[in-house]
């Protein structure tokens, strides 16, 4: 799908890949719905994409979802792309994995991501099209000390995403999903004893090259124009 004058909807857009994702499909033509909990990050968007649209919401609200696109709808008329780009790490063994931890990253890596996918289907399937691109992540292809709990959830968002692909072609709607190695955003979700994180100050002399946010964004939206499965981005950030 071109995405020039196509509604993008993309959550967890106040910074990072979501940012980034907003930020070129705007450059490329699209009208643009950002969501996230920051306002003051999102007016700041706001301001640089003249013609967008956000809203300062929870994904993981009740009520959040089906209010995100309806209200997008009402701006926009339609959404044409889902970026499900929300969620949040946990960097913590397995075997001291808290069970309100657990649950917290659960709900917004997984269930909020499957009900804001809910929430559009009814409008892509009225018109017969309509692209969701579900941001996991390569941690999910290995075995990493800290992220058993992270790279579950978005193993479980890649299966739903799989399966979703199949039950909904026949209604014309693409579900992709893409996985990013290691990259440098502020990620401060991520946990450890109790401790945040972020990916943005990572040193550059790792043995590994660290991709982009930028270059994530560029990968996202190849994919809504491709229409593939599901895109593995290498540790260099090329695609594997």
């Amino acid at each position: 799908m071109d995405i020039a004058d196509r509604v993008v909807l993309v959550t967890g857009a106040s910074s990072g890949i979501g940012e980034a994702t907003a930020r070129l499909a705007h450059e490329r033509g699209a009208r643009v719905a950002m969501v996230a909990r920051r306002a003051e990050r999102l007016d700041r968007l706001v301001q640089d994409l003249p013609g967008s649209f956000a809203l300062t919401m929870d994904v993981t609200g009740e009520s959040a979802p089906a209010e995100i696109v309806r209200r997008t709808v009402e701006r926009f008329g339609r959404v044409d792309v889902l970026v499900n780009n929300a969620g949040r790490g946990l960097n913590l063994p397995v075997a001291d994995s808290g069970l309100e931890q657990v649950r917290s990253i659960v709900e917004l890596n997984v269930v909020a991501a499957l009900r804001m996918m809910q929430a559009v289907v009814p409008d892509m399937r009225s018109r017969g099209e309509g692209v969701v691109v579900n941001v996991s992540s390569g941690t999910t292809l290995m075995a990493l000390p800290g992220t058993g709990v992270y790279a579950a959830t978005k193993a479980a968002l890649e299966q739903f995403s799989a399966v979703a692909r199949v039950e909904l072609a026949p209604d014309g709607i693409v579900v992709s999903t893409l996985l990013p190695s290691l990259t440098r955003t502020e990620f401060a979700g991520s946990v450890e004893a109790g401790e945040s994180r972020s990916y943005d100050d990572l040193p550059d002399d790792l043995p590994f090259a660290v991709q982009t946010a930028e270059h994530v964004a560029e990968q996202i939206l190849a994919t809504v124009a491709s229409g593939e499965t599901g895109v593995v981005l290498g540790r260099d950030g090329a695609q594997a």
